[in-house]
């Protein structure tokens, strides 16, 4: 299946300084793309490099610094190393001379703690190793730069550990079946990009045509007319804007299916029961409490911006309370305690991937601060919260 490029598997390199990871990425990819030498602590900082795995397709190798660098700056580079878990879907884990240690065993204890599955590279295994007795754990593989199987035997050991996430199927397609005609509702404003559409527009009607369905795309100043076109043969789902949701649920009728894109990408990339079950907390917000709105991709606001604009204004309006909004882009790296916040409302996360978006959230479920979603939030405002995630009890069927 091929992939979206929000929707890469990241994987993370992780070890002590000079147990070879770089080597390994440059041999992997077949470019020296990471700085190789015997000084500790050559690899300051993240290096991202996309490449075609086998059996994968697209997917981001990163480099990072050596968990054991005590160099000046190493403190530093330390924590970003680590911030990387929040990034990746697999965590190699490389080290040499058949050693493992507290390093190496606070990586575990990081993957663990993110739900990130984790292999072990013994690197190196042509040279001598401090300990006669292999190395008995579980996913692990031995490799030498000198071996020329070992870039072959390696793709091929991560490739197993991830192919069921790359297999992973659309969330349409227990849904839509051949031939139903799905209809979708895409508002253009000044906050849409100028000449295209934007990227969960674009997923869906994708995933609409690989189910063999008929796409049908208007702007919901034409959706009242096109309704009326096909009377006769009623479209099976809309799948509108959120932002549009108050008017459009009053035009579709209530014997179709309706959803919103950034609800559909909610419940494709997980958490959904935590938004479920976080979003009535619009009810209970009180003056003063703080709201976090989490933006998985930078872009320059406009005045019709929907997470810092439009989204605090009608939050503002459904509560009646004075509140405090921050909004938060990319994956930047929070400063504030996740207590200082009553609510967090992440959008649909079309540029993150599943394990991006859930690991921006933990701690905040860590912490039990109720989580929400744009679409889902903007639904429940609108008084269609039930109504707009009532077709996933089909996927539950």
């Amino acid at each position: 299946m091929e992939q979206h490029r929000e929707n890469k598997l990241h994987i993370g390199f992780f070890g002590r300084c000079n147990v070879g990871k770089s080597t390994l990425i440059n041999n992997l990819i077949g470019q020296d793309i990471s700085i190789v030498s015997e000084q500790r602590g050559t690899t300051t900082d993240i290096v991202k490099k996309t490449m075609e795995l086998y059996n994968l397709g697209a997917v981001v190798l990163i480099d990072t610094a050596g968990i054991d660098d005590e160099s000046s700056l190493g403190k530093q580079r330390v924590e970003k190393t680590l911030e990387a878990f929040s990034l990746i879907d697999l965590c190699v884990i490389v080290t040499t001379n058949n050693i493992i240690g507290d390093y190496e065993q606070n990586l575990i204890k990081q993957s663990e703690r993110f739900s990130i599955p984790y292999i072990i590279v013994h690197n190196k295994e042509d040279e001598e190793i401090a300990n006669s007795k292999t190395l008995a754990i579980k996913n692990l593989i031995s490799v030498s730069s000198k071996d020329e199987t070992s870039k072959q035997r390696l793709s091929s050991f991560i490739a197993n550990q991830l192919k069921n996430k790359a297999e992973q199927k659309s969330i349409l397609d227990s849904i839509v079946s051949k031939n139903d005609i799905v209809l979708l509702v895409t508002p253009i404003d000044s906050s849409a990009p100028k000449g295209r559409m934007i990227l969960p527009q674009v997923k869906m009607i994708r995933e609409v045509l690989d189910n063999n369905a008929i796409n049908i795309v208007v702007k919901e100043t034409e959706l009242q007319d096109t309704l009326k076109m096909l009377q006769n043969n009623k479209p099976k789902l809309v799948i509108t804007d959120s932002q549009a949701f108050d008017y459009v649920s009053k035009i579709v009728p209530d014997d179709i299916m309706l959803t919103s894109f950034s609800i559909l990408l909610a419940k494709e990339k997980g958490n959904f029961s935590h938004y479920i079950k976080g979003t009535p907390m619009l009810d209970k917000l009180n003056d003063g409490d703080k709201v976090l709105m989490l933006e998985s991709c930078t872009h320059q606001p406009t005045c019709e911006d929907i997470g810092r604009v439009k989204l605090p204004k009608m939050i503002t309006k459904y509560t009646g309370k004075s509140l405090t909004f921050k909004a938060v882009a990319g994956l930047t790296n929070m400063e504030d305690r996740p207590e200082d916040y009553k609510l967090v409302i992440q959008c649909g996360g079309c540029m993150a991937t599943e394990r991006q978006l859930n690991n921006r959230l933990l701690p905040f479920i860590e912490k039990n601060i109720p989580v929400s979603n744009y679409g889902l939030a903007i639904a429940y405002m609108n008084g269609i919260f039930q109504r707009s995630t009532k077709i996933f009890s089909m996927l539950e069927n």
